[in-house]
């Protein structure tokens, strides 16, 4: 229940300083803030920091402070910002749509569900992976970091949507249907071509049903309205969107208005506020600058792939391009404003945290997850109770992964 009847627009000045004009990067956070961030059970939906695990001279348990953008999770930093853990996440690109493409694709998600377990290998002391709500709430409590298995993506099945099944019994438990293009499952929210399933494909639907039937939640983010809304109508469990920010904010393609925000938890489900500053506020597209950074990538290759010297020089180059050619960034003001918003239209029964960390996410004043404690100061200054910040930072999502195992038919044996 929320303490205070202040207007959205007063609460988000009071909280990051618009009114006095002092920065959001200036917040303080209080003892009592941290206290309840402490108890928490923190969870992302979000962390694209698989995309690390098999980068030469990186380990998840050093700090990484030095890679700016490209490391933004780590152990030490999770400990620092109270992340408990959260949805680690097989993102696989869109590439071509015949066959050699979706061998690809498969053999990657494979790769990238590899390298999720070769850590939990590696480092059973301080992660373990979770398969179930009541997993996470032990882990938490163990001291360990909680390592659930997300896709974004459905890309690797496309060659063979029973591999499903598969990855189901590797842990997987959370799965998004698309990424920035259409693929054989559905329709995105920002293909250039436009829809081509009008929502979901007949093999799409036939994945959703699968899902269900295995307990796995299903992530409408980067979907297009279509696939939302069917989604809402064909899941015999809550739907979640695991790193979604506010259309009625920043109408963007790839947030959502409030009629389905609203029908969204009217269904039970959940959407988690995403920190990707393009999707928070406008950001010119400056043919220049684009130029410059597309080069900046081909001289460098994947991210995945990049020495820590490499990435050195890659932030070192980046910034003059920023200097050249700059363009506005968000803030943690920015970000307040949709997850503080969103919280109006949803109710906090129905919003989380997916901060898309380490795949674009992170604004000014909240670069890494070591400054997460910062959401909760945010959260109590608008008059949220501990109750409610609790659910949002993870027990809104364990109650939606309760219902979507819960739903499974009684007695079948999906393992």
């Amino acid at each position: 229940m929320k303490w205070t009847t202040l207007p959205i627009w007063l609460c988000i000045s009071s909280i990051t300083g618009v009114l006095s004009g002092a920065p959001a990067d200036a917040a303080e956070v209080s003892q009592l803030a941290m206290q309840l961030h402490e108890r928490a059970l923190v969870l992302d939906t979000h962390l694209d920091t698989p995309a690390n695990l098999r980068r030469p001279d990186w380990s998840i348990v050093d700090r990484h402070d030095h890679d700016g953008a490209f490391s933004q999770v780590d152990l030490p930093r999770m400990r620092e910002g109270g992340l408990d853990g959260g949805f680690w996440v097989i993102y696989t690109g869109q590439g071509a749509r015949d066959v050699a493409g979706n061998r690809a694709a498969r053999d990657h998600g494979l790769q990238r569900l590899l390298a999720i377990r070769e850590m939990l290998a590696a480092h059973p002391d301080d992660f373990e992976l979770a398969l179930t709500a009541d997993d996470a709430e032990r882990i938490a409590g163990n001291g360990k970091r909680v390592v659930f298995i997300s896709m974004e993506n459905a890309s690797p099945l496309a060659s063979d949507p029973s591999l499903l099944s598969a990855y189901h019994q590797s842990g997987l438990r959370m799965l998004g249907i698309t990424h920035t293009l259409n693929n054989d499952f559905g329709d995105s929210s920002t293909d250039p071509k436009g829809a081509e399933w009008n929502g979901l494909s007949p093999v799409g639907k036939a994945l959703v049903a699968e899902a269900n039937r295995l307990g796995i939640v299903l992530d409408a983010s980067h979907a297009s309205d279509a696939v939302v809304d069917q989604l809402l109508e064909l899941s015999q469990a809550p739907i979640v969107l695991s790193h979604t920010s506010a259309d009625a904010i920043y109408d963007h393609p790839r947030n959502i208005d409030d009629e389905r925000i609203r029908r969204l938890a009217a269904k039970g489900g959940v959407i988690h506020v995403n920190a990707y500053g393009g999707y928070l506020i406008p950001v010119p597209k400056l043919a220049e600058r684009e130029a410059a950074l597309a080069a900046l990538s081909e001289k460098y290759g994947p991210d995945s792939q990049m020495t820590a010297a490499q990435i050195r020089a890659y932030l070192q180059e980046s910034a003059r391009i920023d200097q050249q050619y700059p363009v506005p960034r968000a803030n943690l003001d920015d970000y307040l404003r949709h997850l503080l918003y969103i919280i109006e239209v949803a109710g906090p029964e129905h919003v989380g945290i997916g901060a898309d960390w380490d795949g674009g996410g992170g604004v000014t004043g909240m670069e890494s997850v070591a400054e997460l404690p910062k959401i909760t100061a945010a959260l109590m200054a608008a008059g949220y109770s501990e109750d409610d910040i609790a659910n949002i930072w993870g027990g809104n999502l364990l109650r939606v992964l309760r219902q979507a195992q819960g739903a499974v038919t009684a007695g079948e044996n999906i393992n």
